[in-house]
């Protein structure tokens, strides 16, 4: 994802200076394909840049990059653009670390894929100070088709959170309606037609009806993300006092995927679960 924004906001006329990432090769040939710098240490990235885009795994992945030996090493003045996918708590406690620093941190929270961070067409919601969020707007706007600022640091989390709680029981419940029509011995590209003329109709059933079919699983967004992600939503229903039997029930199918080493193929691989003679 990271890369590929890097690159449109190349082509758009934006001044890319500093690429980083933990495999320094794939760093170098960036750096090379855009004519930026591959920084091998953070702090050289919060010094060649204005503003930093940050895309990273997980809560400890983001803390680890936020601290004052990393990134927040001389940044004051800048401002960070936090797109990775992580709870809405790490989100406010990157602000708060980047206020201190005399910094601004935002939530760029991505509902898109690879390809639309390539073109352009990324759904972007955003959090934090709407000040800060104006002043950069137009660089934004450049990577989304649709920019959507949702409020203050964490409440961007929540509601990425929340997308890709649905998202996850909606392709969970694609591959258990696909496996039983397998089963059943349907023709499943009638019964994929037959789904989208219909209440079964879902924008997963667009996108992962066909992988689940023909057992293509490469990875624009991995089953471990998935897990992950549905397990964020279900800590935020526990806080919030709400039953989310559903969530539970997918995130366990993901983790089921972990545990068979398959976490790192597309969520489209929870159909390996459903199908028949699969596992």
């Amino acid at each position: 994802m990271g890369a590929n924004m890097a690159r449109r906001l190349k082509d758009c006329g934006h001044n890319v200076t500093v690429v980083q990432d933990a495999r320094e090769d794939v760093a170098r040939e960036l750096a090379e394909e855009l004519g930026a710098s591959a920084a091998t240490e953070l702090p050289s990235v919060t010094a060649a840049a204005d503003i930093i885009f940050t895309v990273v795994t997980d809560d400890a992945a983001m803390r680890a990059i936020f601290t004052e030996e990393a990134l927040l090493k001389h940044a004051a003045g800048k401002i960070f653009i936090n797109c990775a996918t992580v709870s809405p708590e790490v989100h406010e406690e990157i602000g708060i670390a980047c206020r201190k620093a005399g910094a601004h941190a935002l939530e760029a929270c991505m509902a898109s894929s690879i390809p639309q961070a390539r073109d352009g067409s990324l759904y972007l919601m955003i959090g934090g100070e709407e000040q800060v969020f104006q002043q950069v707007e137009p660089l934004l706007q450049d990577l989304s088709a649709s920019l959507r600022y949702v409020g203050p640091v964490g409440k961007a989390a929540q509601v990425k959170a929340l997308v890709n709680m649905v998202m996850n029981m909606n392709t969970a419940a694609l591959a258990e309606g696909l496996g039983l029509g397998q089963a059943l011995g349907l023709d499943l590209e009638m019964l994929c037609e037959v789904f989208s003329q219909t209440g079964a109709n879902s924008r997963v059933l667009e996108t992962d009806a066909a992988d689940m079919r023909d057992r293509d699983h490469d990875c624009f967004f991995s089953a471990a993300h998935a897990a992950k992600d549905s397990g964020i939503a279900n800590a935020l229903a526990e806080q919030a006092g709400v039953k989310v039997p559903l969530s539970q029930a997918t995130a366990a199918q993901y983790r089921k995927l972990i545990e068979i080493g398959r976490g790192e193929l597309d969520k489209s691989a929870v159909a390996e679960l459903t199908f028949p003679g699969r596992l």
